[in-house]
């Protein structure tokens, strides 16, 4: 064996077990432009390495199925799901672990959007979901709780179905692509991540001239993130824990972590559980997203 080689294996056999391991695969639901996924998870997976020890990668997805299958086949160790994507991996990877969320993820809502020339008016509750009957619509991504799976909810509920609209709904890639559309008169309406509108507000991206919040839903739980039971083997039996408080530790008193708080839309994050999202799995039955 040469000498650079003998070196080589010398410091490989020096390193933490962790740092010899394969890296921790972070990944995300698509639900807003890739550009602002790419830059708030590079930005995490570095926070990650710090606080974990170990090498930590983001692998960006097609869609949301792909998240979820990732997640299934072990190419995806730590995942920011929304609720229903979340619900669809933990059945389907036994012992996987909803560990964070956000403030707001406890009490989630979903914004029903009207192009303005489709003459649809604010209401107040529920009931005004029927003044959608014979109109153009927009949701979000298939598999998305906050642009789906609450909305067909809370319609059914109003006595609306999909067969109700004017055509066939319309599927969004992302929650930006359905306020575009609604935007541009392309759906007389669409539904929405709250979230994701008051930050595009903010920044100025929406038009009120052509858009406006018809209604805001109820409550109820969504995005968390969810750890593949696999990494134990990896990393040790407390990894859960050490990967759950690295997110409860990010403090907006440190510059680089509030940018990532900033980024996720939030102050802070919070502890969860699996039992959190039984509503989101009962809703997904009855819809049939879930057999």
């Amino acid at each position: 064996m040469s000498q650079s080689r003998r070196a080589l294996l010398g410091f490989l056999l020096a390193l933490p077990v962790s740092a010899q391991a394969k890296p921790l695969v972070i990944g995300a639901i698509p639900d807003q432009d890739p550009e602002l996924l790419q830059r708030l998870y590079g930005k995490l997976a570095r926070y990650l390495e710090t606080e974990l020890g170990v090498a930590v990668v983001y692998k960006p997805v097609t869609d949301y199925v792909a998240a979820v299958t990732a997640f299934r086949v072990g190419d995806l160790d730590l995942v920011w799901f929304g609720g229903l994507t979340g619900v669809q991996a933990r059945l389907q990877v036994p012992g996987a672990q909803a560990l964070a969320q956000r403030e707001i993820d406890a009490q989630f809502h979903s914004l029903f959007m009207g192009n303005k020339k489709s003459g649809l008016r604010p209401f107040q509750d529920l009931k005004g979901l029927a003044s959608l009957k014979g109109r153009t619509f927009t949701f979000g991504s298939e598999s998305s709780t906050s642009g789906r799976l609450m909305p067909q909810f809370f319609l059914q509920q109003a006595g609306v179905n999909l067969e109700d609209f004017k055509g066939q709904p319309g599927f969004a890639n992302s929650h930006d692509t359905t306020l575009r559309l609604v935007e541009a008169g392309s759906y007389e309406a669409g539904a929405m991540n709250e979230q994701v509108f008051l930050k595009r507000s903010e920044t100025g991206a929406v038009d009120y001239t052509r858009i406006q919040v018809l209604w805001r839903s109820p409550a109820y739980y969504d995005y968390h993130w969810v750890l593949n039971p696999t990494v134990q083997a990896r990393y040790g039996a407390k990894f859960a824990e050490r990967v759950q408080t690295a997110f409860l530790q990010l403090d907006l008193k440190v510059p680089a972590q509030k940018e990532i708080l900033g980024l996720f839309g939030t102050q802070r994050f919070i502890r969860t559980q699996n039992r959190n999202y039984a509503q989101i799995e009962q809703v997904a039955r009855q819809i049939g997203k879930i057999k």
